[in-house]
């Protein structure tokens, strides 16, 4: 076998992300964020104004 031959390196290929657009990486992992993510719980009710908490709030 030639030196020529022995010396070359093969071409270095990264496994697994060969033919990935960015674009479609960071929407996977969007996706896997939102699934991944518990649902919040729901907000608790808001008092509703009365007249001085208004006048109280312009006030200010």
């Amino acid at each position: 076998m030639p030196a020529s031959e022995r010396d070359e390196t093969p071409p270095r290929v990264v496994a697994g992300t060969a033919g990935v657009s960015m674009r479609d990486l960071l929407a996977s992992c969007a996706a896997a964020k939102v699934i991944s993510t518990p649902p919040r719980d729901p907000a608790p009710p808001q008092p509703r104004p009365t007249p001085a908490t208004e006048e109280h709030r312009r006030a200010a």
